[in-house]
Parts: structure tokens; sequence; C-alpha cells
């Protein structure tokens, strides 16, 4: 089996989404575009703070920033994403195959108990 790089991209996404904070905030951002200060607002949170979770956030890839006159705002981005899909889609087809066969399995002991 290859081994992967430590510290790689998808290292950083999983590092960024491990706090339940950061995932919260990407949440909110669904929903469109904020500054920090709005943020800081929506979880009763210090503006600095925010803006350490958004750097981590930002650095991982899952969110950029534009600038509009005096205000950044915050956005999420799509293409980290992909590449942690890809790395989870064998996961979730095992588990999808594990439980179609424990519904085979409980069918046939309802089938055996109707018998």
């Amino acid at each position: 089996m290859p081994r992967r790089l430590k510290n790689g991209p998808l290292d950083e996404v999983f590092g960024a989404l491990a706090n339940p904070t950061r995932r919260d905030i990407l949440d909110a951002l669904l929903g469109g575009d904020h500054t920090a200060g709005e943020l800081a607002g929506k979880f009763d949170m210090a503006r600095p703070s925010v803006s350490e979770h958004l750097r981590a956030l930002r650095e991982s890839g899952l969110v950029e920033e534009r600038q509009e006159g005096r205000h950044r705002y915050y956005r999420v981005t799509g293409e980290p994403m992909v590449e942690l899909i890809d790395w989870l889609t064998p996961y979730e087809r095992f588990w999808r195959n594990r439980m179609t066969a424990l519904g085979g399995v409980l069918d046939e002991m309802d089938d055996d108990d109707h018998a």
C-alpha cells in the first residue's frame, strides 16, 4: 500500500475540520459570504478568535477571502472537498455493502422465524 505524505493537502483539510467551531463556521458560510465580524456575532465569540479559525480554514483551502473596501469577506471553496470525497468514497461503499449484507442476514432470520 502506498504511503501518504504527512502534512499533505488532505491532512490540512482533516486538521481544519477536526475543530467543531470551524465546521460551524463552514456551515454558516454555506449561506453566503460573511466578514469575520458578522461571523463573530453569529457565534458570540471575539472577532480575533473567529479570524484565527478562518485562517486555519483558509490555509487548508476550505475558505477563500476577498477584500471589498475595508472589509474582508469569506466564502466556502469546494476544491478540497473533492479530494476528501475521493478518499471517503471507498469507505462509504464498504459500509453500504456491509449494511446490505446485514439486511440479507436479518431477512433470512425473519423468514426462518415465520416458517
